[in-house]
């Protein structure tokens, strides 16, 4: 596979360790339901694409888990590919994922799902702005 020429980091550098280590924080904070550890993955300007369309905002879509309204009981990420863009200090990240959740009080069993992200680093730390997944039948 060849490397986009913008790339100035091989996918196994400090940098892109560091954002998979970011992303598997995130989700382990939305598991476990620690929304003040969340809040600071989550840019101000973050908004999610769900499974079915949806578009939330940070307020939003962490509301929904604070209220619980959105429980995740499982989210098991696979290997994190990582596009990592020095020079605008942004990434890429894409992996597959097993989810099991209740939503709006409708249990979601474990399946399948990708997901695509894209974090920016702003004041010295990563942060998603945007989320996108995708169930896979």
């Amino acid at each position: 596979m060849s490397q986009d020429p913008r790339e100035k980091r091989p996918p196994h550098s400090a940098q892109a360790e560091a954002l998979r280590a970011t992303e598997l924080d995130r989700l382990r904070a939305l598991v476990e339901g620690d929304l003040d550890r969340a809040r600071a993955f989550h840019a101000e300007d973050f908004q999610l694409v769900t499974p079915s369309g949806q578009e939330l905002s940070k307020d939003e879509y962490l509301g929904r888990v604070a209220s619980g309204d959105l429980n995740y009981l499982v989210w098991d990420a696979g290997p994190i590919a990582v596009r990592l863009y020095t020079e605008s200090m942004a990434a890429v990240i894409r992996y597959r994922s097993e989810l099991e959740m209740m939503s709006d009080g409708h249990h979601v069993p474990r399946r399948p799902y990708w997901h695509t992200d894209v974090y920016e680093r702003r004041d010295g730390r990563w942060q998603v702005v945007w989320s996108h997944a995708t169930g896979i039948t």
